[in-house]
């Protein structure tokens, strides 16, 4: 079983907005080539920060309504929310690194 939970518009406010851990959520489409180089990435970091961190991910073709309520204008858009609120944003690909450290930030938040 995946640790990246597919989010949409029936599961967001439970799984995110109400989460008792940091979530980061990865704003996504199928055509979108730096998506495709992310997605690997973002998965490895799901698995080694599994309560850490919820890690989801965000079809923004399919999920037009959170999209536009989030103001995503790019993709990818990484956003950690924590405590219901948003905390982080990045736009584009980031390295395992880089996402790294920015899950240890918000996590030390």
């Amino acid at each position: 079983m995946s640790a990246v939970l597919t989010l949409n518009g029936g599961n967001f406010e439970n799984q995110v907005l109400n989460a008792e851990k940091p979530v980061l959520v990865d704003f996504w489409a199928a055509w979108c080539g730096p998506c495709k180089m992310l997605g690997p990435i973002v998965d490895a970091v799901a698995e080694e920060n599994v309560g850490k961190i919820v890690v989801g991910k965000v079809n923004v073709d399919e999920n037009r309504e959170l999209a536009i309520k989030y103001g995503i204008r790019g993709v990818p858009t990484l956003i950690f929310f924590k405590d219901g609120q948003e905390v982080k944003r990045v736009v584009g690909v980031q390295s395992k690194a880089q996402l790294q450290k920015l899950i240890d930030e918000v996590a030390a938040m």
